[in-house]
């Protein structure tokens, strides 16, 4: 059956880092949809979030240049700053466009953060990433801005 539309959203997420391997595959490092924020005190302070957003597609039939936006909303449906990438496809049907994007943004409140993918002002998909706030002792404060170990 000849495929007659397209792009395709192959995959969205965020991960702690990716690698392109000598073979030029791509590996994608502890995917994350969890942050662990900790601190001394019982509202959550600002805190930097350093992650990888990786989104990929096929063309389909799709050709030509687009805009890629990510355009994140907090907990409290704030809508933050949005990134705009230049996205070109080009080539055979099942060829496609991977963005590996490091990225840093501040958080401010625990809950549900949705990073909505939209692709020429068509919304596509969208990202969870849940902030959840752990207050500890000022004297067992471990370092901030990891994901957890678990999930």
């Amino acid at each position: 059956m000849p495929i007659t539309g397209g792009p395709y959203l192959a995959a969205a997420f965020l991960c702690e880092k990716a690698l392109r391997e000598v073979d030029g595959v791509n590996s994608y490092i502890r995917v994350v949809d969890r942050w662990t924020v900790t601190g001394p005190t019982d509202n959550m302070p600002q805190t930097p979030i350093a992650a990888t957003l990786v989104v990929a597609f096929k063309s389909g039939i799709h050709r030509g240049s687009g805009q890629l936006v990510i355009t994140p909303t907090s907990p409290s449906d704030t809508r933050m700053p949005s990134i705009t990438i230049p996205v070109h496809f080009e080539g055979d049907e099942d060829r496609g466009v991977v963005i590996v994007a490091p990225m840093q943004f501040g958080v401010q409140e625990p809950g549900l953060y949705w990073f909505n993918v939209s692709l020429d002002g068509q919304s596509l998909s969208e990202i969870p990433l849940r902030v959840v706030y752990h207050r500890v002792a000022q004297s067992q404060t471990p370092p901030t801005g990891y994901p957890p170990a678990q999930r």
